[in-house]
């Protein structure tokens, strides 16, 4: 899907870590949450209570998903998942653009 319809905007941005990480939330017509959001070249640790599906839409992240040791690598077109009440790490080498589904199970 490259275009969402019929959304609600929180006009107010998300910024973290000094403004390495933004993102824009909207809401779906079925009250799904989103975020929109560009990572900027460092490394990030996020923690969650909700479970998210994150896709990258441009760029390449590397991810410390939570009980892992190892690094994985995602880029354009590929998609993660990191359990709800969790930490992650987050390392970018090149701007990344993501967009990030909230999953309230």
């Amino acid at each position: 899907m490259d275009k969402f319809e019929n959304v609600t905007v929180v006009k107010k941005a998300n910024v973290y870590f000094n403004g390495n990480v933004t993102s824009r939330t909207i809401f779906l017509e079925n009250g799904l949450r989103k975020t929109l959001g560009i990572i900027l070249p460092g490394q990030y640790e996020f923690g969650t209570a909700a479970k998210e599906h994150m896709e990258v839409l441009a760029g390449k992240l590397n991810v410390l998903l939570p009980g892992s040791k190892e690094w994985a690598s995602f880029e354009a077109g590929q998609a993660f998942e990191i359990p709800a009440n969790s930490k992650f790490k987050v390392s970018a080498d090149e701007v990344s653009d993501y967009c990030c589904t909230y999953i309230n199970e």
